[in-house]
């Protein structure tokens, strides 16, 4: 599973346990609605860790807490590396 994925999962998964929407959440972290969305979504591949602890902060969770999920055991990054042309992407 890739990162953006089992992100996705978890604020979505999160966003239940606390009964929360993204506006509030957003309003929680002091970040935008949007940043959240397109974590939700899937259109930040890699959001920024400050972005995750916000998160957190609207959640109330630490780090370690957001991460405790099962999915995240086996998740992978994005390939940086375009193989068949020998370079970063």
């Amino acid at each position: 599973m890739l990162l953006s994925e089992a992100i996705n999962l978890r604020i979505n998964e999160l966003l239940k346990k606390y009964n929360l929407t993204v506006y509030k959440l957003s309003y929680r972290a002091g970040i935008s609605n949007s940043i959240i969305s397109d974590c939700k979504r899937g259109k930040v591949k890699e959001p920024t860790i400050s972005s995750i602890i916000h998160i957190c902060e609207g959640f109330g969770i630490d780090l370690k807490e957001f991460f405790d999920a099962p999915y995240f055991k086996d998740v992978e990054a994005i390939d940086r590396f375009d193989r068949k042309e020998n370079k970063v992407v």
